[in-house]
């Protein structure tokens, strides 16, 4: 379990890296976008490429960085 939240740290920390969000998301953020980023890609996308924790890396960076562009766009952070 520690290593799955690892894991959805960094995703959620490329992520945001990605869409230049990352300085405004905290560690929990991180990891929140990380692991619902990697349902969300996995759910959309299939669970190809290399896996790390049980999680998909390339559908789960896809999927997080589409969760953080539409969480920014909601609440309006031009960051």
């Amino acid at each position: 379990m520690i290593w799955s939240l690892i894991v959805g740290g960094v995703i959620g920390a490329i992520a945001g890296a990605i869409t230049n969000r990352g300085s405004s998301m905290g560690i929990i953020a991180n990891i929140v976008a990380g692991l619902i980023g990697s349902w969300i890609g996995q759910a959309l996308l299939g669970s190809w490429g290399p896996s790390l924790a049980g999680m998909a890396i390339v559908p789960s960076i896809i999927g997080a960085v589409i969760l953080v562009a539409i969480v920014s766009f909601l609440f309006g952070r031009n960051r």
